[in-house]
């Protein structure tokens, strides 16, 4: 048995498949960041099972390179376009992730980027740290309020619904689009109104975006949705880095179209966009929607979990593919 990990991940997760078919099963690559392209199609030699990450590109290449030995990819993120299901489903392999125990950390995380992109938390850590703060003023690094606002949510699924829920305390109005409308006790208990996209970015004061990354869904905010925003909207991203147009977010920033941004995911991870890096009104930070310790470790057994299953000849209990 060879089950290939592609970066070290908590031991929560290695420790379920060392147990399950002995630790000599278990390949872990120790490089520093991603793996190379020549070494993932090297260490893939011979593999039943493979443990991604969301930055590793999984395509067919990788798929014969493994061969038809290799039975699940079970990628170690809730997202899976890093894998061609197609290509996958050609083969005969299982492709899972891992859903649901992410889903309150990155809601968490997008309120703490809308929280600190509203009242300009990191302008204001900055400019402490530059000895430029001399005493309290009444017109100092001036935000906005949150509580009594209007909330948009674009994208109404695990994430967005978590992100909702928060709203109730900020006693804010909910307005969401998505592609299907939850059902109407659902959408009672959210206090949330489905609207149309138009009508979501001409009254959110605060916009955060919980979609997957489709082609639809790509670059759905560019240079028009910014500009048929509010001049004091926030705008907050913690979903896939290619529904954002970093280019056109950067001007609309800069041309002040709208008042912030809180940005988690990039369009080339770890690239960011150089116009985007010169925007003080931007609280950038690098992908961290599930970085917690509880839920990278719930995430590493969600993944030990479907190889298990499907090594032992069942079913992985969250296949996408």
């Amino acid at each position: 048995m060879k089950i290939v990990v592609t970066r070290v991940i908590p031991e929560r997760g290695l420790d379920m498949l060392r147990e399950a078919f002995g630790a000599e099963a278990v390949t872990v690559t120790q490089q520093d960041g991603p793996i190379p392209r020549a070494a993932l199609l090297e260490e893939v030699r011979g593999a039943d099972a493979l443990l991604p990450m969301l930055t590793d590109r999984i395509d067919g290449a990788v798929l014969d390179a493994a061969g038809p030995g290799l039975r699940i990819v079970a990628n170690n993120a809730v997202g899976f376009d890093n894998i061609d299901l197609a290509a996958a489903r050609e083969r005969g392999v299982a492709v899972s992730n891992t859903p649901g125990v992410l889903t309150e950390t990155t809601a968490d995380l997008a309120w703490t980027l809308l929280m600190a992109a509203a009242r300009r938390v990191g302008e204001g850590e900055r400019f402490l740290r530059a000895g430029q703060w001399t005493c309290w003023s009444p017109m100092q690094l001036l935000g906005l309020d949150i509580h009594g606002a209007t909330l948009g949510i674009f994208g109404m699924g695990r994430i967005g619904q978590a992100v909702a829920r928060r709203a109730a305390g900020f006693s804010m109005r909910v307005l969401y689009t998505d592609a299907n409308r939850l059902p109407e006790d659902a959408e009672n208990a959210l206090g949330a109104v489905f609207t149309d996209k138009a009508t979501l970015l001409r009254e959110a004061d605060f916009l955060t975006a919980h979609c997957p990354l489709t082609p639809e869904t790509r670059h759905a905010f560019s240079d028009a949705e910014f500009a048929a925003m509010k001049k004091t909207a926030v705008f907050v991203n913690t979903s896939r880095g290619p529904v954002v147009d970093e280019a056109a977010l950067a001007r609309a920033l800069r041309a002040g179209e709208i008042f912030a941004a809180g940005i988690d995911v990039f369009e080339e991870e770890p690239r960011v966009h150089p116009d985007l890096m010169d925007c003080e009104n931007a609280v950038l930070i690098p992908h961290l929607g599930s970085a917690s310790v509880e839920t990278r470790s719930r995430m590493a057994a969600l993944a030990a979990g479907n190889i298990i299953a499907v090594l032992r000849g069942g079913e992985p209990p969250n296949r996408v593919a």
